[in-house]
């Protein structure tokens, strides 16, 4: 935990309040975390599937932004009801098309909750959700304000992954230019200007006067390859996966942790790093790693290159405390 409070401490320090922070729990989706950080003054958060917003409203938050536009009816309906369980909370849903707004729509009309609001999820780049920075983003805003629902914008920027801070900052401003105008209608024709934008890549450079919260994800834990490209943050690791040598050969020898236990969305050679070893070959159960000193015994902390695809695959964390106790804490897991 010392790590975590440690993080917590630099990110906020990064954007200059933690009233600006809003975020990710995919990272870790654990109860515990949401609630350890709402003791530090942390009020919103956002999530993508419809079992996070329900973990960070069970925990206490004042507000979840769920993530995730979608027309799915059956995950609008999810979120619907974990709004309505909370009705002291403020449950924002993201909105990119016209389909996804109909659905929105039907079930409000069904259920009115004066906790839900909508925002426009806008694309600047990245090509996976968000509409198009466009008129047709306007009009969704119309849209949703005649419903007296509007919330604002939300944008993530999770191409820009350039190790080189001034590349970085040079397209941030890029899309920064782009939405400014966008913004800016709709705060004369809605009256709601804000901002949610950034990633962990790109929080820090994302003004306060220009995106009111931003919200990076894997600060929290960290990983590797924070480490490598982001050291100016000052950010410590603060998850492993331990394993344990179980077979030992003429300079490699053999871990009990392979492509089902760290970093599964990563190719092989750059799954992990930890104990001086090089990975040679994986499988799904073990990992052979270069290594003359490494013995038949030995236990291995891994530090995986991307923390939320590993998190995801354990509904336990074995957990050092600040007061230095071991305590097993549970996370979702693979719940959706």
């Amino acid at each position: 935990m010392d790590e975590v409070q440690h993080n917590l401490e630099k990110t906020i320090k990064a954007i200059g309040g933690v009233q600006r922070l809003i975020p990710h729990v995919k990272t870790h989706r654990a109860p515990w975390l949401v609630n350890y950080q709402i003791q530090h003054g942390v009020s919103a958060f956002k999530a993508a599937t419809p079992r996070e917003v329900e973990m960070v409203l069970d925990a206490g938050a004042p507000e979840v932004v769920w993530a995730y536009p979608t027309a799915t009816p059956a995950n609008i309906g999810r979120v619907m009801d974990a709004a309505k369980q909370h009705p002291h909370a403020k449950v924002v849903g993201l909105i990119d098309s016209a389909a996804g707004l109909a659905e929105w729509k039907n079930q409000l009309s069904r259920s009115p909750l004066l906790n839900v609001r909508l925002r426009v999820d806008l694309d600047p780049g990245m090509g996976r959700t968000g509409a198009p920075m466009s008129d047709a983003a306007l009009e969704l805003a119309r849209s949703i304000n005649e419903m007296e629902r509007f919330d604002g914008w939300h944008l993530y920027d999770g191409h820009i992954k350039d190790p080189d801070r001034d590349i970085r900052i040079a397209k941030v401003a890029e899309i920064r230019d782009k939405v400014r105008g966008l913004v800016a209608a709709g705060l004369r024709e809605t009256g709601c200007g804000d901002l949610i934008a950034g990633g962990s890549y790109s929080f820090e450079l994302w003004p306060a006067d220009e995106a009111a919260r931003v919200s990076p994800g894997s600060w929290i834990f960290s990983s590797w390859e924070h480490q490598a490209d982001l050291p100016h943050l000052g950010w410590q690791v603060g998850a492993y996966v331990l394993s344990s040598v179980v077979s030992a050969h003429d300079g490699t020898v053999t871990l009990d942790a392979g492509s089902k236990a760290i970093s599964p969305d990563m190719p092989m050679p750059t799954r992990f790093v930890g104990g001086g070893v090089k990975i040679v070959a994986m499988k799904e159960e073990h990992s052979v790693v270069e290594s003359h000193t490494l013995k038949v015994g030995d236990l291995v902390a891994l530090v995986p290159r991307h923390a939320c695809t590993t998190a995801y695959l354990y509904d336990k964390a074995l957990v050092r405390t600040q007061s230095g106790e071991w305590q097993i804490r549970p996370q979702l897991g693979n719940e959706r």
